[in-house]
Protein backbone atom coordinates (compact mmCIF):
# COMPACT_ATOMS: atom_id res chain seq x y z
CA UNK A 1 0.00 0.00 0.00
CA UNK A 2 1.69 3.36 -0.84
CA UNK A 3 1.56 6.27 2.08
CA UNK A 4 -0.86 8.75 2.49
CA UNK A 5 1.15 11.94 1.55
CA UNK A 6 -1.53 14.27 3.10
CA UNK A 7 -0.37 12.62 6.34
CA UNK A 8 3.05 12.57 6.47
CA UNK A 9 6.33 13.04 4.14
CA UNK A 10 8.51 9.86 2.98
CA UNK A 11 10.69 10.32 6.75
CA UNK A 12 7.93 9.56 8.48
CA UNK A 13 8.50 12.75 10.85
CA UNK A 14 5.06 14.38 9.85
CA UNK A 15 6.77 17.29 8.42
CA UNK A 16 6.23 18.37 4.85
CA UNK A 17 9.56 18.32 2.83
CA UNK A 18 11.56 21.59 2.28
CA UNK A 19 12.50 22.98 -1.34
CA UNK A 20 15.78 24.17 -0.37
CA UNK A 21 17.70 24.21 2.87
CA UNK A 22 16.84 27.83 3.87
CA UNK A 23 12.77 26.26 4.03
CA UNK A 24 11.58 25.43 7.37
CA UNK A 25 10.64 22.53 8.05
CA UNK A 26 6.80 22.77 9.36
CA UNK A 27 3.60 20.87 10.02
CA UNK A 28 2.46 19.60 6.76
CA UNK A 29 -1.37 21.03 5.44
CA UNK A 30 -3.57 18.57 5.32
CA UNK A 31 -5.35 19.91 1.84
CA UNK A 32 -1.58 20.03 0.31
CA UNK A 33 -0.73 16.54 1.28
CA UNK A 34 -4.26 15.60 -0.24
CA UNK A 35 -3.33 17.17 -3.41
CA UNK A 36 -0.01 15.34 -3.25
CA UNK A 37 -2.43 12.10 -3.20
CA UNK A 38 -4.33 13.16 -6.03
CA UNK A 39 -1.15 14.02 -8.44
CA UNK A 40 -0.03 10.57 -7.33
CA UNK A 41 -2.90 8.90 -8.06
CA UNK A 42 -3.50 10.92 -11.85
CA UNK A 43 0.07 9.44 -12.61
CA UNK A 44 -0.15 5.99 -11.53
CA UNK A 45 -3.36 5.72 -13.97
CA UNK A 46 -1.28 7.67 -16.69
CA UNK A 47 0.29 4.60 -16.43
CA UNK A 48 4.15 6.96 -15.89
CA UNK A 49 5.94 5.13 -12.71
CA UNK A 50 8.32 7.71 -10.75
CA UNK A 51 12.22 7.48 -10.98
CA UNK A 52 14.52 6.26 -13.74
CA UNK A 53 17.35 3.79 -14.21
CA UNK A 54 20.87 4.24 -14.46
CA UNK A 55 20.69 5.08 -17.79
CA UNK A 56 16.95 6.82 -17.87
CA UNK A 57 16.03 9.96 -15.45
CA UNK A 58 12.77 10.20 -14.06
CA UNK A 59 9.74 11.30 -15.93
CA UNK A 60 9.59 14.99 -16.89
CA UNK A 61 6.05 16.94 -15.91
CA UNK A 62 5.36 20.26 -16.74
CA UNK A 63 3.11 22.06 -14.62
CA UNK A 64 0.81 24.92 -16.69
CA UNK A 65 0.95 27.87 -14.71
CA UNK A 66 -0.78 31.02 -14.99
CA UNK A 67 0.32 32.28 -11.53
CA UNK A 68 -3.37 32.03 -10.16
CA UNK A 69 -4.22 29.95 -6.71
CA UNK A 70 -5.12 26.96 -8.73
CA UNK A 71 -1.51 26.01 -10.68
CA UNK A 72 0.28 27.65 -7.91
CA UNK A 73 -0.94 24.81 -5.97
CA UNK A 74 -0.66 22.37 -8.39
CA UNK A 75 3.17 23.03 -8.81
CA UNK A 76 3.80 23.59 -4.72
CA UNK A 77 2.16 20.03 -4.70
CA UNK A 78 4.31 18.61 -7.72
CA UNK A 79 7.36 19.67 -6.45
CA UNK A 80 7.24 17.46 -3.97
CA UNK A 81 7.83 14.70 -6.28
CA UNK A 82 10.89 16.68 -7.47
CA UNK A 83 12.69 16.91 -4.40
CA UNK A 84 12.13 13.38 -3.33
CA UNK A 85 13.53 12.58 -7.16
CA UNK A 86 10.43 10.49 -8.22
CA UNK A 87 10.22 12.89 -11.19
CA UNK A 88 11.86 15.88 -12.51
CA UNK A 89 8.97 18.63 -12.69
CA UNK A 90 9.51 22.13 -14.66
CA UNK A 91 6.72 24.63 -15.42
CA UNK A 92 5.23 26.31 -18.71
CA UNK A 93 3.70 29.84 -18.27
CA UNK A 94 1.74 31.28 -20.98
CA UNK A 95 1.58 34.88 -21.39
CA UNK A 96 -1.47 36.06 -23.28
CA UNK A 97 -0.97 39.37 -23.66
CA UNK A 98 -4.46 40.45 -22.76
CA UNK A 99 -4.10 42.54 -19.90
CA UNK A 100 -1.73 45.60 -18.92
CA UNK A 101 1.24 44.17 -17.09
CA UNK A 102 0.56 40.77 -18.26
CA UNK A 103 4.80 40.37 -18.87
CA UNK A 104 4.97 41.48 -15.43
CA UNK A 105 2.56 38.98 -13.96
CA UNK A 106 4.32 36.10 -16.22
CA UNK A 107 7.72 36.66 -14.67
CA UNK A 108 6.60 36.93 -11.26
CA UNK A 109 5.10 33.37 -11.42
CA UNK A 110 7.79 31.77 -13.08
CA UNK A 111 9.98 33.50 -10.17
CA UNK A 112 7.66 31.64 -7.44
CA UNK A 113 8.30 28.47 -9.64
CA UNK A 114 11.56 28.33 -9.44
CA UNK A 115 11.56 28.99 -6.32
CA UNK A 116 10.22 25.64 -5.06
CA UNK A 117 12.82 24.41 -7.11
CA UNK A 118 10.85 23.70 -10.56
CA UNK A 119 13.10 23.64 -13.49
CA UNK A 120 12.70 24.01 -16.68
CA UNK A 121 10.67 26.89 -15.90
CA UNK A 122 9.87 28.52 -19.51
CA UNK A 123 7.75 31.79 -19.93
CA UNK A 124 5.83 31.61 -23.24
CA UNK A 125 4.41 34.49 -24.86
CA UNK A 126 1.72 34.09 -27.24
CA UNK A 127 -0.60 36.80 -29.47
CA UNK A 128 -4.90 35.78 -29.05
CA UNK A 129 -6.07 36.28 -32.68
CA UNK A 130 -9.53 37.75 -33.31
CA UNK A 131 -11.56 35.25 -34.88
CA UNK A 132 -15.02 34.37 -34.70
CA UNK A 133 -14.34 31.89 -31.85
CA UNK A 134 -14.62 34.15 -29.06
CA UNK A 135 -11.73 35.33 -27.01
CA UNK A 136 -11.86 32.66 -24.28
CA UNK A 137 -11.70 29.93 -27.20
CA UNK A 138 -9.08 31.84 -28.90
CA UNK A 139 -6.65 32.24 -26.15
CA UNK A 140 -7.46 28.10 -25.04
CA UNK A 141 -6.55 27.69 -29.02
CA UNK A 142 -2.93 29.66 -28.64
CA UNK A 143 -2.04 28.77 -25.45
CA UNK A 144 -2.56 24.78 -26.08
CA UNK A 145 -0.94 25.28 -29.49
CA UNK A 146 2.64 26.88 -26.78
CA UNK A 147 2.37 24.16 -23.83
CA UNK A 148 2.55 21.73 -27.17
CA UNK A 149 5.43 23.34 -28.73
CA UNK A 150 7.26 23.28 -24.40
CA UNK A 151 6.21 19.46 -24.37
CA UNK A 152 8.35 19.00 -27.91
CA UNK A 153 10.98 21.27 -27.06
CA UNK A 154 11.52 19.18 -23.54
CA UNK A 155 10.70 16.03 -24.19
CA UNK A 156 7.77 15.67 -21.30
CA UNK A 157 6.06 13.14 -20.57
CA UNK A 158 3.41 14.98 -19.01
CA UNK A 159 1.35 18.22 -18.43
CA UNK A 160 -0.44 18.94 -15.41
CA UNK A 161 -3.42 21.31 -15.44
CA UNK A 162 -4.90 23.13 -12.52
CA UNK A 163 -8.35 22.61 -13.21
CA UNK A 164 -10.28 21.94 -9.85
CA UNK A 165 -14.09 20.68 -8.98
CA UNK A 166 -15.75 24.19 -9.17
CA UNK A 167 -14.46 24.39 -12.98
CA UNK A 168 -16.07 21.10 -13.72
CA UNK A 169 -19.13 22.21 -12.47
CA UNK A 170 -19.03 25.71 -14.46
CA UNK A 171 -18.44 23.54 -17.35
CA UNK A 172 -21.26 21.42 -16.99
CA UNK A 173 -23.63 24.00 -16.02
CA UNK A 174 -22.36 25.42 -19.37
CA UNK A 175 -22.82 22.55 -21.31
CA UNK A 176 -26.30 22.42 -20.37
CA UNK A 177 -27.30 25.73 -21.17
CA UNK A 178 -25.77 24.91 -24.72
CA UNK A 179 -28.11 22.13 -24.43
CA UNK A 180 -25.12 19.72 -25.22
CA UNK A 181 -24.41 16.12 -25.06
CA UNK A 182 -23.33 13.29 -23.06
CA UNK A 183 -19.52 14.06 -24.12
CA UNK A 184 -20.02 17.71 -23.12
CA UNK A 185 -21.79 16.97 -20.05
CA UNK A 186 -19.26 14.73 -18.74
CA UNK A 187 -17.30 18.10 -18.74
CA UNK A 188 -13.29 18.15 -19.10
CA UNK A 189 -11.21 15.02 -19.44
CA UNK A 190 -9.00 13.79 -16.29
CA UNK A 191 -6.96 12.72 -19.28
CA UNK A 192 -6.08 13.92 -22.71
CA UNK A 193 -2.96 12.93 -24.51
CA UNK A 194 -0.05 14.04 -22.18
CA UNK A 195 -2.15 16.27 -20.75
CA UNK A 196 -3.38 15.50 -16.55
CA UNK A 197 -5.66 17.05 -14.29
CA UNK A 198 -4.85 16.02 -11.35
CA UNK A 199 -6.81 18.51 -8.66
CA UNK A 200 -10.52 17.73 -10.95
CA UNK A 201 -11.45 16.55 -6.97
CA UNK A 202 -10.53 19.74 -5.32
CA UNK A 203 -12.26 22.67 -4.44
CA UNK A 204 -11.03 26.06 -5.31
CA UNK A 205 -11.04 27.13 -1.77
CA UNK A 206 -8.63 24.77 -0.85
CA UNK A 207 -6.07 25.68 -3.46
CA UNK A 208 -6.51 28.85 -2.10
CA UNK A 209 -5.75 27.76 1.77
CA UNK A 210 -2.36 25.32 -0.04
CA UNK A 211 -1.14 28.91 -0.97
CA UNK A 212 -1.80 30.83 1.91
CA UNK A 213 -0.41 27.47 4.31
CA UNK A 214 2.57 27.97 1.99
CA UNK A 215 2.75 31.53 2.06
CA UNK A 216 2.31 31.68 -1.53
CA UNK A 217 1.16 35.14 -3.44
CA UNK A 218 -1.23 34.13 -6.01
CA UNK A 219 -2.26 36.51 -8.63
CA UNK A 220 -5.89 36.54 -9.58
CA UNK A 221 -7.22 36.86 -13.09
CA UNK A 222 -9.37 40.10 -13.33
CA UNK A 223 -11.25 38.27 -16.47
CA UNK A 224 -12.82 35.50 -13.87
CA UNK A 225 -14.93 37.97 -12.46
CA UNK A 226 -15.74 39.85 -15.79
CA UNK A 227 -19.46 39.33 -16.23
CA UNK A 228 -19.00 40.06 -20.10
CA UNK A 229 -17.98 36.46 -20.03
CA UNK A 230 -20.32 33.47 -19.54
CA UNK A 231 -17.85 31.23 -17.08
CA UNK A 232 -17.82 34.31 -14.99
CA UNK A 233 -21.57 35.02 -14.95
CA UNK A 234 -21.52 31.32 -13.46
CA UNK A 235 -18.89 31.87 -11.27
CA UNK A 236 -20.18 34.15 -9.48
CA UNK A 237 -24.35 34.83 -10.07
CA UNK A 238 -25.14 30.99 -10.93
CA UNK A 239 -23.73 28.94 -8.86
CA UNK A 240 -24.19 31.03 -5.49
CA UNK A 241 -27.96 31.55 -6.54
CA UNK A 242 -28.26 27.51 -6.58
CA UNK A 243 -26.34 26.75 -3.59
CA UNK A 244 -28.68 29.84 -1.86
CA UNK A 245 -31.99 28.06 -3.50
CA UNK A 246 -31.21 24.25 -3.66
CA UNK A 247 -28.87 23.97 -0.67
CA UNK A 248 -24.90 23.05 -0.53
CA UNK A 249 -23.58 21.16 -2.68
CA UNK A 250 -24.38 21.88 -6.11
CA UNK A 251 -20.85 22.06 -7.21
CA UNK A 252 -20.18 18.56 -5.67
CA UNK A 253 -23.25 17.30 -7.41
CA UNK A 254 -22.56 18.48 -11.24
CA UNK A 255 -19.21 17.02 -10.84
CA UNK A 256 -20.56 13.86 -9.56
CA UNK A 257 -22.71 13.85 -12.61
CA UNK A 258 -19.46 14.27 -14.36
CA UNK A 259 -17.97 11.75 -13.84
CA UNK A 260 -21.22 9.13 -14.37
CA UNK A 261 -21.14 11.10 -17.54
CA UNK A 262 -17.95 10.12 -18.36
CA UNK A 263 -17.84 6.40 -18.05
CA UNK A 264 -20.84 6.47 -20.30
CA UNK A 265 -19.70 8.74 -22.92
CA UNK A 266 -16.38 6.96 -23.11
CA UNK A 267 -18.44 3.68 -23.59
CA UNK A 268 -21.11 4.87 -26.15
CA UNK A 269 -17.85 6.85 -27.95
CA UNK A 270 -15.98 3.19 -28.04
CA UNK A 271 -18.68 1.11 -29.26
CA UNK A 272 -19.28 4.10 -31.90
CA UNK A 273 -15.91 3.33 -33.31
CA UNK A 274 -16.08 -0.45 -33.46
CA UNK A 275 -19.14 0.35 -35.09
CA UNK A 276 -18.10 2.65 -37.64
CA UNK A 277 -14.70 0.78 -38.31
CA UNK A 278 -16.87 -1.88 -39.54
CA UNK A 279 -19.27 -0.17 -41.62
CA UNK A 280 -17.34 1.72 -43.50
CA UNK A 281 -16.86 1.15 -47.33
CA UNK A 282 -13.86 2.21 -49.27
CA UNK A 283 -15.24 3.72 -52.30
CA UNK A 284 -13.40 1.40 -54.55
CA UNK A 285 -15.91 -1.07 -53.28
CA UNK A 286 -18.33 0.93 -55.22
CA UNK A 287 -16.70 2.32 -58.00
CA UNK A 288 -14.46 -0.10 -58.99
CA UNK A 289 -11.40 2.35 -59.02
CA UNK A 290 -7.62 1.30 -58.70
CA UNK A 291 -7.48 3.23 -55.56
CA UNK A 292 -10.06 4.40 -52.46
CA UNK A 293 -11.18 8.19 -52.77
CA UNK A 294 -9.72 9.62 -49.31
CA UNK A 295 -12.06 12.36 -49.64
CA UNK A 296 -14.99 10.13 -49.72
CA UNK A 297 -16.72 7.83 -47.63
CA UNK A 298 -19.65 5.33 -47.74
CA UNK A 299 -21.93 4.05 -44.87
CA UNK A 300 -24.50 1.46 -46.04
CA UNK A 301 -27.97 2.59 -45.14
CA UNK A 302 -29.71 -0.62 -43.95
CA UNK A 303 -27.08 -1.21 -40.94
CA UNK A 304 -27.38 2.36 -40.30
CA UNK A 305 -30.89 2.19 -39.46
CA UNK A 306 -30.53 -0.73 -37.49
CA UNK A 307 -28.65 0.92 -35.23
CA UNK A 308 -29.68 2.58 -31.57
CA UNK A 309 -29.96 6.27 -32.34
CA UNK A 310 -26.98 6.91 -29.73
CA UNK A 311 -24.77 4.84 -32.02
CA UNK A 312 -26.10 6.22 -35.33
CA UNK A 313 -25.57 9.92 -34.39
CA UNK A 314 -22.04 9.19 -33.10
CA UNK A 315 -21.15 7.09 -35.74
CA UNK A 316 -22.30 9.59 -38.84
CA UNK A 317 -20.37 12.50 -36.51
CA UNK A 318 -16.89 10.02 -36.94
CA UNK A 319 -17.32 10.09 -40.87
CA UNK A 320 -17.95 14.17 -40.53
CA UNK A 321 -14.69 14.58 -38.57
CA UNK A 322 -12.31 11.99 -40.09
CA UNK A 323 -12.71 13.95 -43.38
CA UNK A 324 -11.70 16.95 -41.81
CA UNK A 325 -15.05 18.63 -40.39
CA UNK A 326 -15.88 19.90 -37.15
CA UNK A 327 -18.56 17.96 -34.50
CA UNK A 328 -21.56 18.29 -36.46
CA UNK A 329 -24.38 19.79 -34.31
CA UNK A 330 -27.22 17.74 -32.87
CA UNK A 331 -29.54 19.73 -35.39
CA UNK A 332 -27.22 18.57 -38.17
CA UNK A 333 -26.83 15.25 -37.41
CA UNK A 334 -30.54 14.94 -37.14
CA UNK A 335 -31.00 16.35 -40.76
CA UNK A 336 -28.05 13.47 -42.00
CA UNK A 337 -30.46 10.98 -40.24
CA UNK A 338 -33.60 12.06 -42.05
CA UNK A 339 -31.72 11.34 -45.52
CA UNK A 340 -32.57 7.41 -44.16
CA UNK A 341 -36.35 8.46 -44.24
CA UNK A 342 -35.75 9.39 -48.05
CA UNK A 343 -36.43 7.32 -50.99
CA UNK A 344 -34.38 7.88 -53.90
CA UNK A 345 -31.38 9.88 -53.91
CA UNK A 346 -31.16 12.86 -51.64
CA UNK A 347 -29.33 15.68 -49.85
CA UNK A 348 -26.55 16.93 -49.89
CA UNK A 349 -27.02 18.01 -46.08
CA UNK A 350 -23.74 20.48 -45.34
CA UNK A 351 -21.63 20.34 -42.27
CA UNK A 352 -19.37 22.43 -41.03
CA UNK A 353 -15.92 21.79 -42.53
CA UNK A 354 -16.78 21.61 -46.25
CA UNK A 355 -18.71 18.21 -45.86
CA UNK A 356 -21.27 17.24 -47.19
CA UNK A 357 -23.51 13.77 -47.23
CA UNK A 358 -25.97 12.85 -49.35
CA UNK A 359 -28.36 9.33 -50.20
CA UNK A 360 -27.16 7.48 -52.96
CA UNK A 361 -29.45 4.48 -54.33
CA UNK A 362 -27.85 1.85 -55.31
CA UNK A 363 -28.41 -1.66 -57.51
CA UNK A 364 -25.82 -4.20 -55.98
CA UNK A 365 -25.90 -3.98 -52.11
CA UNK A 366 -21.69 -4.04 -50.56
CA UNK A 367 -20.74 -6.70 -48.25
CA UNK A 368 -21.50 -4.84 -45.61
CA UNK A 369 -24.82 -3.55 -46.76
CA UNK A 370 -26.88 -6.48 -46.39
CA UNK A 371 -29.91 -6.31 -48.15
CA UNK A 372 -29.88 -2.48 -47.95
CA UNK A 373 -30.97 -0.40 -51.18
CA UNK A 374 -28.43 2.79 -50.59
CA UNK A 375 -25.41 4.44 -49.00
CA UNK A 376 -25.04 7.30 -46.95
CA UNK A 377 -21.75 8.91 -48.72
CA UNK A 378 -19.89 11.56 -47.46
CA UNK A 379 -17.68 13.97 -49.32
CA UNK A 380 -15.08 16.61 -48.93
CA UNK A 381 -15.37 19.28 -50.24
CA UNK A 382 -12.37 20.88 -52.55
CA UNK A 383 -10.92 23.38 -51.55
CA UNK A 384 -10.32 24.85 -54.87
Amino acid sequence: MQPDLSATDPSGSGFSVPASGNRPRKRLNPTLGKARNMIRDALDAAGLPPRGTASTPPPLLLVACSGGPDSLALAEAASFFARRGDYRVGAVVVDHVLQPGSAEVAASAAEKLRGMGLDPVQVRTVSVPATGMGPEAAARTVRYAALDAAVEETGADAVLLGHTLDDQAEQVLLGLARGSGTRSLAGMRAVRGKYLRPLLGLRRSETEEICESEGLDPWFDPSNSDPAFARSRVRAEVLPFLEEKLGPGIAEALFRSSRILANDADYLDAVSAETFDRLRVPQAAETDAQKPDPDTILLPEAPLRKLAPAIRQRVLALAAVELGGAQPSYERLRSVEALLRRVGSAGPVELVGKVSVYRQVRTNPVPQGGSGYGNLVFRKKSST
